[in-house]
């Protein structure tokens, strides 16, 4: 069973979600919250596999509650739920530990499919929301604040897969780009996320960044 905490301050959004989630026998709610800090203290006390948030709320906003919850519900992934399609909201969500980002118009069978992704240790991220990450680091460059020291742990293989990553590639296209099978990247990709003490690929892409490992030019997108 996934077990799973919805967090939104609309009493009709709530129910909605409710009885959509319930629809699928392998999915458990377990927990609602109306705040960003009902949600926190609610989390940590239940311990959900998923965290349905919402950006916009009372008391304290998504986000927030997203970074606190990445350090005081590490085991539990957080997958941002909004009616705003808005590039700072996104990139701020996966920057504070989201696993992914949802549009609430998204089709409710998208919804449970992004509930057992998540669930399943593996961040909501299409090719092209880390090249929108990408972009973002491009043109708003960011202070650095880990060094290449983070990343001396990787063999030569792992640096390869983890700089394809943070261009932006799928799987798919690094296991065709370095002519291997997607599983062997999957291992890869999991083996860099636990050296790396990381949630997840999005934060992959902003450590590579962050560490100089490759510019943003070489990704496509303008110079920093």
């Amino acid at each position: 069973m996934i077990s799973v905490l919805i967090a939104d301050d609309e009493n009709l959004m709530r129910a909605g979600l409710v009885e959509l989630l319930s629809s699928d026998a392998a999915i458990q709610i377990v927990g609602e919250a109306s705040t960003g800090r009902e949600a926190i203290h609610t989390a940590v006390r239940l311990r959900p596999d998923v965290v349905l948030m919402d950006i916009r709320m009372p008391d304290l906003d998504g986000i927030a509650a997203t970074a606190e919850l990445a350090r005081v519900a590490p085991d539990s992934r957080i997958l941002i739920l909004t009616t705003f399609e808005d590039e700072d909201y996104i990139f701020r969500s996966l920057r504070a530990g989201a696993s992914g980002f949802l549009l609430k118009r998204t089709r409710p069978e998208d919804l449970i499919a992004a509930v057992h992704t998540v669930a399943l240790g593996d961040s909501l991220l299409s090719p092209s929301v880390t090249r929108l990450v990408i972009d973002r680091i491009a043109h708003h460059p960011i202070a650095a604040t880990v060094g290449h020291h983070e990343i001396e742990g990787l063999t030569p293989r792992e640096l390869e897969v983890l700089t394809l990553v943070a261009r932006g590639l799928s799987n798919r296209e690094i296991a065709a780009a370095l002519t291997v099978e997607e599983s062997a990247i999957r291992t890869h990709v999991k083996r860099i996320l636990m050296k790396l003490q990381i949630r997840d690929r999005v934060q992959a892409v902003i450590l590579a960044y962050e560490a100089g490992l490759i510019r943003a030019r070489a990704a496509g997108g303008a110079p920093p």
